[in-house]
């Protein structure tokens, strides 16, 4: 791998707060490793700017490890940036040029407001999760390892759907920002096990409803939500969905 040192133009979004406008503002980045990981480069980028005087540009970032979701911003007008299957932090420099010019902006959606800079506000995300997300039915003990037969099948979908991390790409990759993505992975992985079958029909309303409220778009059917979602999360879920949504409401009103 090439040692050589990138020089980057970049054109950030910059936003004081949710409750003031925002521009896109240039920073020229020189001597930029390209073993460095796209956060460790707004990381060298901050520090020119404090040791400048000037405010450091906000963005969210926790694990580094594409386990949180927490880097949500867009590149180049791509949610995560252009490497598939890869969350921001894990996107490397070494996928551009020298000389690039990158965009880098906040998630755009109405649902997501932003906070300041590249930071929304995803608690749209948690208010659906505490609509239904979850198993509240009593379990017993603890069991033993395979002491509960789960289809192999069913098991595999499940842990695929369960690898969803919440960031949001779904959203801000769909031209009407659904949510149906997140939510039908969130509803498949339970629905798939025995312990959450129980809460099915009650889950998946609850949660579709609270989806509705928040303001999230109808499926747009593009494909969008699974090409840019970082740890490609299939559209099967979404027709899974609709298809628990539909058996409660035949059972609601029977």
């Amino acid at each position: 791998m090439s040692d050589e040192k990138l020089s980057l133009k970049l054109l950030i979004w910059r936003q004081p707060s949710g409750h003031e406008e925002g521009q896109m503002v240039p920073y020229q980045l020189d001597n930029i490793s390209p073993h460095m990981s796209f956060l460790e480069m707004l990381d060298v980028l901050n520090e020119q700017l404090i040791h400048e005087g000037k405010d450091p540009i906000e963005f969210d970032n926790d694990c580094r490890e594409g386990i949180c979701g927490m880097c949500s911003m867009v590149i180049n007008g791509r949610p995560h940036g252009p490497e598939a299957g890869t969350t921001t932090c894990q996107l490397h420099m070494r996928f551009f040029k020298d000389g690039d010019t990158v965009t880098i902006e906040p998630w755009r959606a109405d649902t997501f407001p932003v906070i300041k800079d590249l930071v929304v506000d995803r608690s749209a995300f948690d208010r659906i999760i505490q609509a239904g997300g979850y198993i509240s039915v009593s379990t017993g003990q603890p069991q033993d390892g395979n002491n509960i037969p789960v289809d192999r099948e069913d098991a595999s979908l499940a842990f695929d759907a369960a690898a969803c991390i919440g960031c949001g790409a779904c959203v801000a990759a769909c031209p009407n920002a659904s949510a149906m993505l997140f939510v039908s992975a969130k509803v498949s992985h339970l629905f798939l096990l025995p312990q959450g079958k129980v809460e099915d029909e009650t889950r998946v309303a609850n949660m579709v409803r609270q989806m509705d409220l928040e303001g999230f778009g109808n499926c747009s059917n593009t494909y969008a939500c699974e090409a840019e979602c970082p740890k490609e999360i299939s559209v099967e879920n979404i027709a899974r969905m609709n298809r628990r949504y539909l058996h409660s409401q035949f059972s609601a009103n029977k």
